[in-house]
C-alpha cells in the first residue's frame, strides 16, 4: 500500500490521429472547461493504431496551440520519443510550452518503440531497445539539468555532446516535471527512480503493482523517496449509465480508428461504476487516471470523467 502524497487527478489523452485540427481542438476545450487536470497528446509522425497511413498531427505544435485555447489543465506528450530530438531542443521546446501555457508543461520522454516512423522518415532508431533506452537515461539527466538552470560547460556522452549549453528563458515553474512512460525493469523504471517527476503504465492491478514494487526497489537503491513520484495509470473508459451504450461508443470508437480489438480491462459503465473498478489502482497509489480518447472525441465521457475523481477523492 503506498503511503503516497499525491491528490487524484485525472486527464485525457487525445489521440492525434485526426485530420481534424477543430475536433481535437475542441475536446481540449471541453476538457480543459470540465475541470479535467490534465490533457495529452502522442509523439508520432505514422499512426500507431490501424493502417499506418491515417492521417496524423504533430504533437509538440497540437500542444502549443492548446495552450491557447485551454487555462487550466497541464499539457504534456505521452510520451516524447526521444530518438527524434536532441535533449537540448526538447529542452527548449518543453521551456517554450511552459511559457505559452502559463506553466502549465509536462515533458514526457520515453525510450520510442514504433521502427516503421523511423524508417519512413530517416530517424536514427538505434542498434536495438537496449540502446535506446541507455540514449534516453542519458537524455532526461541531461533534461533535468537544463531545466534546472545548470549551464553545462562540457558533457561528452556516449549518445550526446554539449558545449557550453544553457537553457534560457527559464521555465515558468519552478520545477518543470518530467514524465518517463513504460515499464522496463531494468533500464525504464530505474530511469523513473532517478529522474521522474512523474511515470505512467497501464495492465492489470497485478502488472501495476509488479511495475511499482521494483520502481521502488529502484528508488531504494538510489536512496531516493518512491512516493515523490507521481503514478499514472492509463485506461479505456467510455461514461454511460447504460454499460451496453457504452460498450457499443467504445466498439465504434475503435472501428474509427482501424482497430476491432477490446480488453478485458475496459470500463465502460456509469462513472460510479469505474471508480470502482479504479478503486485498488488509487490505494495502491495510482492517482492520476489517464483517459485514451480516440476520435471523435466521446463529448460524454469527457465532461464526466471529474465525477469518476471525486468519487474516488471521496
Amino acid at each position: 500500500m503506498s503511503t503516497t502524497r499525491h491528490p487524484v487527478r485525472t486527464g485525457v489523452l487525445l489521440w492525434p490521429q485526426t485530420r481534424s485540427w477543430p475536433e481535437i481542438r475542441d475536446a481540449a476545450v471541453r476538457a480543459d472547461r470540465a475541470g479535467i487536470d490534465s490533457i495529452w497528446t502522442w509523439d508520432h509522425l505514422n499512426a500507431i493504431v490501424g493502417p499506418w497511413q491515417q492521417p496524423i498531427l504533430e504533437g509538440w505544435t497540437t500542444l502549443a496551440a492548446w495552450s491557447q485555447v485551454t487555462n487550466r489543465a497541464t499539457l504534456g506528450l505521452m510520451v516524447g520519443a526521444n530518438t527524434f530530438r536532441n535533449p537540448g531542443l526538447t529542452v527548449k521546446m518543453a521551456t517554450t510550452l511552459d511559457h505559452l501555457s502559463g506553466g502549465r508543461a509536462v515533458l514526457g520522454l520515453g525510450g520510442a518503440w514504433f521502427e516503421r516512423e523511423h524508417e519512413a522518415f530517416g530517424i536514427d532508431f538505434r542498434s536495438g531497445f537496449g540502446e535506446r533506452l541507455d540514449a534516453l537515461d542519458e537524455a532526461v539527466m541531461l533534461s533535468r539539468r537544463l531545466l534546472d538552470g545548470e549551464r553545462i560547460v562540457r558533457h561528452d556522452g556516449r549518445f550526446y555532446q554539449m558545449a557550453d549549453a544553457l537553457c534560457e528563458p527559464r521555465p515558468v515553474q519552478t520545477r518543470l516535471p518530467i514524465l518517463i512512460g513504460g515499464s522496463g525493469p531494468r533500464k525504464t523504471l530505474r530511469t523513473a527512480a532517478r529522474y521522474a517527476d512523474a511515470w505512467n503504465t497501464s495492465g492489470s492491478v497485478e502488472d501495476v503493482v509488479g511495475h511499482d514494487r521494483i520502481l521502488r526497489q529502484h528508488c531504494a537503491d538510489l536512496g531516493r523517496d518512491p512516493d515523490e513520484i507521481e503514478r499514472v495509470l492509463t485506461i479505456d473508459a467510455i461514461l454511460r449509465d447504460d454499460p451496453a451504450q457504452a460498450t457499443r461508443v467504445l466498439a465504434e470508437h475503435r472501428a474509427a480508428n482501424g482497430s476491432d480489438e477490446s480488453d478485458p480491462g475496459d470500463l465502460c459503465g456509469s462513472p460510479a461504476f469505474v471508480a470502482e473498478r479504479l478503486r485498488p489502482f488509487v490505494e495502491a497509489g495510482f492517482t492520476h487516471i489517464l483517459v485514451d480518447t480516440r476520435r471523435p472525441y466521446d463529448a460524454e465521457t469527457i465532461e464526466r470523467l471529474p465525477e469518476v475523481r471525486a468519487l474516488l477523492a471521496g
